[in-house]
């Protein structure tokens, strides 16, 4: 017999029926092989045979002994001899015999026994006949099983069976099985262990080869398992491309792999492995011909398979010259079909020829089926965050306008779940005057309604400031809107205009958060606004104005609850955290690549979004008043009183203190303050119009002094001129004009078409 170079598995043993072979427990070490006498029955052993030089065989050596065995009890022709059955019976089936002397350890078998293990004439010339000498022929994995094997029969005076691997002189290696029975003698103990053997190596192989199906099948199902959790861990279809072409086949190890969805009769390629980018781009985005495998696939909703190079050309003449210039040997056209639709396919090719079987079938026609599922509901996941995306740009100002003497940056950052489209907004407004708007809001809600709203409370709430009206106003106004629209949404926000002459805030608050301000040392904190309820809840709700002031390169920060909430961080440690990264130091201006404001916004916004824990959308705005040119302040301030609104009156004092200091007359202060409360409160309690305000500095050249004065005027539409009094002791009017004449270096009414202008000037020292 031809030695094997396969190698065959030494099977452990599961019953005896296993792979092994025997093994004495005495000193010499048992064996299931053989050496031979001449004759057709046992030689009865001598002690002069017990090292023989040469192995004899014989036709059936242990027959006689195991006649009564195998016959299952029938009755033999004779004592001494075998069934005539069943030397024919063991040469037709190529079975051999052997017989080991325990006591003696001396191992014999018949020619078929030798032919079957692989004892040729030089193996035989190295066999001494004993158990050691027999599993010293056995591979080293072999041996111990059946050294265990044969030592539990004899022991128990059983039966043992193995399978085995013999490795002959050459190298070549056997498989055999072998079945044998340990026979006492007359006092019950161990005397022989006789036996069969029989060619193995066909009968391993097939146990081999269904082992590795059996693992191949193991392998494809635990395969199947794992793509269809990372195909559905995809979330996008770049996701999905790149899952399909990083799987790994087992078994079935592709050399090249496409993805390409199809929309509209064209394909185009998502994900590719194995290819080069010149030899798809052939067929991305064009209309795939009808002789196409991959457009035979799609169209009958039924794998493709093509075996050969030959199959494809007789098969696909229209598309082989692009197909061949891909070096290929055979292909799968998988097409991915949800919910009755084929929108895409997969192609899985392979260098070589090859036939796939009907198990290598099924596992790529499941994969398709899962890619297509992970498919279609990736392109759905992108189709709707587009249209989200779409929506929210369309929602918030594309551009944030310029205003002069102001620097503003602004960021949105998208939930990091569901569509990523919420209520929170930002607006930037130019105001009459050269002022300008702030608006950070946030509308209950985290869906397309609340996007809509949204939307149109930022219109409305921009057209209510650009008309002029002030802070409490405007916010008044919002939420009157916001509950007529009965959405029974509620928002909230902060509304604050900025006076770009003079860098005074004033700031409104509905529910929202209070604004950050970084002073010009580098120090952050909250600025306390006073506030109300959130918008549309009460139409009614009257909200109070906050005044605060910054001076040049200062800046305001507005943000929505998203910046500073998320789980396990409560609101108060998120200003905390905010305000330590507004603070934190900021480029040159002169040395960055773009505006510090700019560095300061991105700062704060990727701080966010690398947050694990965020939840919600954020709207973040930042404005830094920069100031006029030069550094100073406008030297005139102008504003409008409406007719009766005494509040008004006391926020005017307050702008014109503001100014006076920063022009560098603050020795003007006190009584500028005094005598514009009394020309301002006479012109609007004494007519039915709204006054003008306005206040000039003028100043003297530097070879006359360089002396300041100060010019302060109130318009109004009344043609009735103010009179002087003389009040009573107790009267508790009627002194304006008296102080006026008093303070004043000068003062006068004049004459303006419709109506009149008061005013007074004061004179103080050079400008600071």
């Amino acid at each position: 017999m031809e030695p094997r170079t396969a190698r065959p598995r030494a099977v452990e043993p599961r019953v005896a029926e296993q792979p092994g072979a025997p093994e004495p427990r005495t000193s010499g070490q048992p064996a299931a092989g053989p050496t031979t006498t001449g004759t057709g029955r046992a030689r009865p052993p001598a002690q002069s045979s017990r090292r023989g030089s040469a192995v004899r065989p014989s036709p059936s050596l242990a027959a006689a002994r195991l006649a009564p065995v195998l016959s299952g009890g029938l009755p033999p022709s004779s004592a001494d001899t075998m069934p005539d059955w069943l030397e024919p019976a063991m040469a037709a089936n190529g079975i051999g015999s052997f017989d080991w002397d325990i006591r003696r350890d001396v191992l014999e078998g018949d020619q078929r026994a030798c032919a079957i293990v692989g004892l040729d004439a030089l193996g035989q010339s190295r066999f001494d006949r004993t158990a050691a000498s027999f599993l010293a022929m056995l591979h080293p994995e072999d041996a111990p099983v059946v050294r265990r094997r044969v030592e539990r029969a004899v022991s128990e005076l059983g039966q043992c069976g193995a399978y085995y691997r013999t490795v002959g002189a050459n190298g070549g290696m056997r498989a055999v099985r072998f079945r044998g029975r340990v026979l006492a003698d007359a006092f019950g103990r161990a005397s022989r262990m006789v036996g069969f053997v029989w060619d193995a190596t066909v009968e391993l192989h097939k146990r081999d080869h269904a082992d590795r199906m059996a693992l191949l099948r193991e392998e494809r199902s635990r395969f199947i398992k794992e793509a269809a959790r990372a195909l559905s861990e995809a979330v996008t279809v770049r996701d999905v491309a790149r899952v399909f072409t990083e799987l790994p086949l087992p078994g079935l190890p592709p050399d090249g792999l496409v993805l390409a969805s199809f929309e509209a009769g064209r394909a185009q390629i998502l994900g590719a492995s194995g290819y080069r980018s010149d030899s798809l781009a052939v067929w991305d985005r064009t209309v795939l011909p009808p002789g196409h495998p991959a457009a035979e696939a799609l169209r009958h909703r039924a794998p493709v398979f093509v075996s050969t190079r030959e199959d494809f050309r007789d098969g696909y003449p229209e598309v082989w010259e692009q197909t061949s210039r891909t070096g290929r040997g055979s292909w799968a056209y998988l097409p991915l079909v949800a919910s009755g639709r084929a929108i895409g396919v997969c192609v899985v090719s392979f260098d070589d020829e090859r036939e796939l079987d009907a198990d290598e079938r099924t596992l790529l026609t499941t994969l398709g089926g899962l890619v297509a599922q992970s498919l279609a509901r990736a392109r759905l996941h992108d189709a709707e965050h587009e249209l989200a995306a779409g929506l929210q740009r369309v929602m918030l100002p594309r551009t944030v306008p310029s205003v002069p003497g102001v620097t503003t940056a602004v960021r949105y950052i998208a939930a990091g779940s569901g569509l990523q489209i919420g209520g929170d907004w930002y607006d930037v407004v130019p105001l009459p005057g050269g002022h300008v708007g702030l608006v950070i809001g946030d509308v209950q809600g985290h869906d397309v309604h609340a996007a809509g709203i949204m939307g149109q409370l930022r219109i409305a709430l921009r057209a209510y400031a650009a008309e002029g009206h002030p802070p409490a106003a405007v916010m008044a106004r919002a939420s009157r809107f916001l509950a007529d629209l009965d959405t029974d949404h509620f928002a909230t926000c902060t509304y604050a205009e900025v006076n770009v002459d003079y860098g005074v805030v004033y700031a409104v608050r509905a529910g929202h958060l209070d604004p950050l301000v970084r002073r010009a040392d580098g120090t952050a904190a909250v600025v306390p606004v006073a506030g109300g309820l959130p918008l549309g809840i009460d139409p009614d709700q009257e909200y109070r104005v906050t005044r605060f002031s910054l001076d040049p390169g200062e800046t305001v920060l507005l943000c929505t609850d998203g910046l500073v909430e998320a789980r396990g961080m409560d609101l108060d440690e998120g200003i905390a955290r905010l305000a330590r990264a507004l603070a934190r130091p900021l480029p040159d201006a002169g040395q960055a690549a773009r505006d510090p404001l700019e560095e300061l916004a991105e700062r704060i916004a990727s701080q966010a979004a690398d947050s694990s824990e965020r939840e919600d959308d954020i709207a973040l705005l930042l404005l830094r008043w920069d100031g006029p040119a030069g550094g100073l302040a406008a030297q005139q301030l102008r504003r409008r009183i409406g007719q009766a609104d005494l509040a008004r009156v006391a926020e005017v004092r307050a702008e014109l203190r503001d100014a006076l200091r920063r022009w560098g007359v603050a020795e003007f202060i006190d009584t500028a303050e005094l005598l514009s409360s009394e020309l301002v409160t006479n012109a609007i309690r004494h007519t039915d119009r709204d006054a003008m305000f306005t206040a000039r500095l003028y100043r003297e050249p530097e070879a006359d002094g360089g002396r300041a004065r100060l010019r302060v005027e109130v318009e109004d539409e009344s043609d009735l001129w103010p009179t002087r009094r003389t009040p009573g002791e107790q009267a508790s009017s009627g002194r304006g004009l008296m102080l006026v004449e008093a303070l004043a270096d000068s003062w006068g009414v004049e004459p303006r078409g419709s109506g009149k202008r008061m005013w007074f000037e004061l004179s103080g020292t050079s400008v600071a």
